[in-house]
């Protein structure tokens, strides 16, 4: 136990105190985005056809979109890129409420949620490269890099859970506008914050490769393919789980319930994911990878089985204790496998893989569970911790790095920060 709060606190030291905090916040337009346009335009429109379509479009917007921020971070740095990026996602959010409350067609609605999904700066990804080029930068060991990914993943995961939350509290006390229009306020306000915090220093960026640089830039190890399919598999877990969740509650006349029960399978996520940060580094990411993806099927085989409300509770949140461990592991390997240079664009890569399954599964699994019921949804998912498995079990997992260590800006990158200068930041 002192152990963990040890290695923490030493995470803490490297960011400073406030950037996880601002990177808490400034994540949180992710996932309120999606859920928010699908109620607005749901409410505005009174289709959910529609709701869906503007819903799918943010969602591609980002999934193709996404990486290219990724690459532009890491070669322009991610403060001019995230400054850029949240004022056009909250322009382009604000384009979204107005357009929706004067009944805009189908089409037009679609484009304005391409061009916010497009514009979402994915502070998740890029939080963990500046975390990680810290940690290198500090000459920190595995353990403190490793609960640097715990650390992260944990923030991911308990603003996948606040953001929906906050977007169905703003929508019943007042307007699904009222939820959209504050994600645009969010991601100026924090991720303005996470822009200009001076550890955006450490990822300052480095200069696009030449012609020749690029012909002998080597490709990605096969490992980093393995991942974000193992990511996509993930994501398509929870757009299952979603379906599903959805279909029984009504089913049990309780769709009211969906939210809550799928908000506690992320907190049991969020606190496993927090604990990773305890496991010793003879625990290493095969083992880990392997153990996260065969306990997420064995966990998710009871989903087959659940028939009421209480059941449904007990195998979601149990189910939960197995997502934050492999997202945590698939997003370290990335770390491990690609080169410095290149990690803000791959750890966007690996997110987008998560959204692009989800949305997938989402469709999949509505349908299936339209002519199954519930199971039919909920075989997906394990259909899809399978295929993770299969894919864990099969994959050469290097015991080393690939690259060496460093930050995006280069190991002599006069942008670089010197050890500990953020620590009373």
């Amino acid at each position: 136990m002192f152990g963990t709060v040890d290695t923490y606190r030493k995470v803490i030291a490297l960011t400073g105190p406030l950037l996880p905090i601002i990177s808490f916040f400034a994540r949180l337009p992710v996932a309120m985005s999606q859920f928010g346009s699908v109620l607005l335009v749901a409410e505005t429109s009174g289709s959910l056809a529609t709701a869906g379509i503007v819903g799918g479009t943010l969602s591609a917007g980002q999934v193709v979109c996404g990486p290219l921020l990724g690459r532009l971070a890491d070669r322009r740095g991610q403060r001019p890129v995230v400054l850029a990026a949240a004022a056009v996602n909250a322009l382009a959010t604000g384009a979204l409420v107005a357009g929706a409350l004067a009944g805009l067609d189908t089409l037009p609605l679609a484009a304005i949620a391409a061009v916010t999904g497009a514009s979402i700066p994915l502070i998740g990804p890029l939080a963990r490269t500046r975390s990680v080029a810290l940690a290198h930068r500090a000459g920190a060991d595995e353990g403190v890099i490793g609960a640097v990914h715990s650390l992260e993943g944990t923030l991911d995961e308990v603003s996948f859970v606040f953001g929906p939350a906050l977007v169905g509290l703003a929508a019943l006390v007042a307007h699904p506008a009222v939820a959209l229009g504050g994600a645009a306020v969010v991601v100026v306000a924090f991720g303005s914050a996470y822009a200009l915090h001076p550890t955006a220093a450490v990822t300052a960026g480095s200069p696009a490769p030449t012609r020749a640089a690029k012909a002998r830039r080597p490709r990605h190890p096969r490992i980093v393919h393995a991942v974000r399919g193992s990511l996509a598999l993930q994501g398509a877990m929870f757009g299952a789980c979603q379906a599903g969740i959805a279909a029984l509650t009504v089913r049990l006349g309780v769709p009211g319930q969906a939210g809550i029960v799928y908000a506690a399978m992320g907190v049991v996520s969020a606190a496993v994911g927090l604990g990773l940060g305890a496991l010793p580094a003879r625990f290493g990411l095969r083992l880990r990878w392997r153990t996260a993806t065969g306990a997420a099927l064995a966990l998710s085989v009871p989903l087959l089985f659940v028939d009421s409300l209480w059941s449904l509770y007990a195998v979601v949140t149990v189910l939960g204790a197995a997502y934050a461990p492999h997202l945590i592991t698939a997003f370290a390997l990335t770390e491990r496998a690609v080169a410095p240079e290149r990690l803000a664009e791959s750890m966007a890569f690996a997110a987008s893989s998560l959204v692009a399954g989800q949305a997938l599964a989402l469709a999949l699994s509505g349908r299936l569970a339209e002519w199954y019921g519930p199971a039919g949804a909920f075989a997906v998912a394990v259909a899809a911790a399978g295929l993770t498995l299969v894919l864990a079990l099969s994959s050469r997992v290097p015991s080393a790095r690939t690259h060496p260590a460093g930050a995006a800006g280069g190991p002599s990158s006069p942008a670089a920060a010197p050890r500990g200068a953020y620590a009373g930041r």
